[in-house]
């Protein structure tokens, strides 16, 4: 039974729990990282279906390692992530917190709940999504305007329907090239969504993000925080990617 069916844990009423949690690597790279304990923690957390950690070695100068946890019980993330920054490697993790967020996976408020079997399929993998292996994982958190006469939140139901609708067709015409998961925030993070793009084409994230720019959607209500990418791998490979060093396997 799991944490969250026995009461011990905490568990949304619809959706998942997902934390993007960004690191920078302490001390001298020379010196050899004990990553065993995290290796067994992870591998515990991914084992229970459908718990998911996906580690990234961060491209740029923002910070050295990404790990995005998605599962049923907020508790049981926040455990691991806690076991993390309490293990050998953790003392040498020095956390982002500008560049992470807390969200819950969900449906649209301009979603249809109800349609053919196709349909449905969808809102499921939007709800309890199974993240496929790609190369690289983009995020980045956005909030809705409010300001003037571009304040989101003013507009009828209807337009922002509308609205909406024309942004997910600019998005669905990357299907196959990007995988994209839009997380809620709002009350949870100082933002109000995250987005979380994979792809394997580093150049197919450049061209959604800029072709959604123009979009009426973006163009005039969209605010958006970092951009942080990362090369999607182990943890041993993330590692090796930032210039550390790891201690052979027992």
């Amino acid at each position: 039974m799991s944490d969250a069916a026995a009461g011990g844990g905490v568990a949304p009423s619809e959706g998942w729990g997902v934390l993007h949690l960004y690191f920078r690597l302490a001390g001298d790279r020379r010196d050899q990282l004990d990553v065993a304990q995290v290796e067994d923690l992870c591998r515990a957390f991914c084992a229970q279906e459908p718990y998911q950690a996906i580690w990234q070695a961060v491209l740029g100068q923002r910070a050295d390692l990404g790990l995005m946890l998605l599962g049923p019980d907020l508790a049981r993330l926040r455990r691991l992530h806690g076991a993390l920054l309490a293990s050998p490697l953790g003392a040498r993790l020095a956390e982002v917190p500008e560049l992470g967020l807390v969200s819950l996976t969900e449906l649209s408020d301009y979603t249809p709940r109800e349609g053919d079997e196709r349909h449905l399929a969808m809102l499921e993998a939007r709800l309890h999504p199974r993240l496929p292996a790609r190369r690289l994982l983009c995020f980045y958190p956005m909030s809705k305007r409010r300001a003037g006469d571009d304040n989101w939140y003013l507009l009828p139901f209807d337009e922002r329907q509308s609205l909406m609708l024309a942004h997910g067709r600019v998005g669905r015409t990357y299907h196959g090239r990007i995988l994209q998961l839009i997380t809620g925030a709002t009350g949870l993070s100082d933002w109000e969504w995250g987005v979380t793009l994979l792809a394997d084409d580093p150049k197919a994230i450049k061209d959604i993000v800029y072709e959604m720019r123009f979009d009426e959607a973006s163009a005039r209500f969209g605010e958006f925080g970092h951009f942080t990418v990362g090369l999607v791998g182990s943890l041993r490979d993330s590692l090796a990617a930032v210039g550390a060093r790891v201690e052979a396997p027992a």
